[in-house]
């Protein structure tokens, strides 16, 4: 048999093989549709017909449950996304930015400062349910290398199938279903919930320790800054109303003095509970941990003005994205009036 011959059949052998280990990769890979919807978040980023956002959100819950983007647009025509996941770690924000600058530069960048109080990542899935949606590129990189627990290994991100393998057993319809493409889940990266649980007595946080952020944790913080600096963005600090995880006052002088240091804007909605108008007994949906949407509409209606003197734009005679606009509302509005 000719050399030639031989080879094509083992190329041809070798794709095979390459395409029946993707196949069943597309397959067991979690699709986050249903039950924990929050590994889809940072994916849905990059369907985004029109990138050129004014104002990114970065962080954990406190902001993809806190901030409507929607709202935002309707009430001040700020153009913004959030680009939050849960238990989103500092580093993970910050490799997030620097993946979002591949795309455009916004003119305001709103960081959740909740995330300083962890210095090591503290879970896989967590992290998984991070690193997995970000396209490959430089930052999704840095991010895994900066986020891997003990125990994790790099190659298992590159080939999920590897971590994913024994996953057959959890199968379901939607495995198959969404294999290639997904719905989305949020809007414009908010994660919209209406039901009602009020906060009840949340008791105050037990004595630690050590209150002082980790160095780790403020060498992120000072890269998000300076990234910020680099290319001329406006780095507003926030720390929403969230009543637990408890926010010690230690935690609190720490933030306001690198905000003084470095004249950031800072907002504590802890502290902005008349201004704000923010309810607890209607406007959390799980104790006061996060916001409903009823909550969620506040804290962005407060939140707007701030970030037009910080450099977003009313851009609602933008015609071509007053379009898209249109759009996303029709599908916000429809879920919001299913869900009420």
């Amino acid at each position: 048999m000719k050399k030639s011959v031989i080879l094509r059949r083992v190329v041809a052998v070798g794709l095979l093989l390459i395409f029946i280990l993707y196949m069943l990769q597309r397959l067991l890979v979690p699709k986050y549709i249903t039950g924990i919807v929050e590994g889809a978040f940072v994916a849905e980023y990059y369907r985004e017909p029109d990138k050129n956002f004014d104002v990114i959100f970065v962080g954990d819950c406190e902001v993809y449950e806190n901030f409507s983007p929607a709202e935002l647009w309707k009430e001040y025509g700020i153009h913004s996304y959030i680009r939050g996941s849960a238990q989103q770690y500092i580093w993970q924000s910050y490799y997030l930015l620097e993946d979002t600058l591949r795309f455009h530069k916004p003119e305001v960048v709103v960081f959740n400062i909740q995330s300083l109080q962890y210095d090591e990542s503290q879970s896989e899935a967590y992290n998984r349910m991070t690193l997995e949606g970000m396209q490959w590129s430089p930052a999704k990189v840095g991010s895994i290398r900066a986020s891997m627990t003990e125990g994790e290994h790099f190659l298992d991100y590159v080939f999920p199938i590897l971590r994913y393998h024994d996953r057959w057993k959890e199968l379901t319809a939607d495995d198959v279903k969404y294999m290639f493409k997904t719905e989305p889940v949020t809007y414009n990266g908010y994660y919209m919930r209406t039901d009602v649980l009020a906060a009840g007595d949340i008791p105050e946080g037990r004595p630690l320790e050590n209150y002082d952020f980790g160095d780790k944790a403020w060498e992120y913080m000072d890269k998000i800054r300076a990234l910020c600096e680099e290319n001329d963005i406006q780095l507003v600090m926030v720390k929403a109303p969230s009543l637990y995880p408890y926010w010690y006052p230690e935690y609190e002088e720490q933030v306001e003095a690198y905000a003084a240091k470095y004249d950031l804007p800072y907002y504590n909605f802890l502290e902005l509970q008349e201004e704000t108008g923010v309810d607890y007994s209607t406007d959390t949906y799980d104790g006061g941990l996060h916001m409903n949407l009823s909550g969620a509409k506040k804290l962005s209606h407060y939140i707007g003005p701030i970030l037009l003197e910080n450099g977003a734009a009313d851009r609602r005679d933008d015609a071509a994205l007053s379009r898209i606009w249109d759009e996303k509302l029709v599908r916000y509005e429809e879920a919001a009036s299913k869900k009420e």
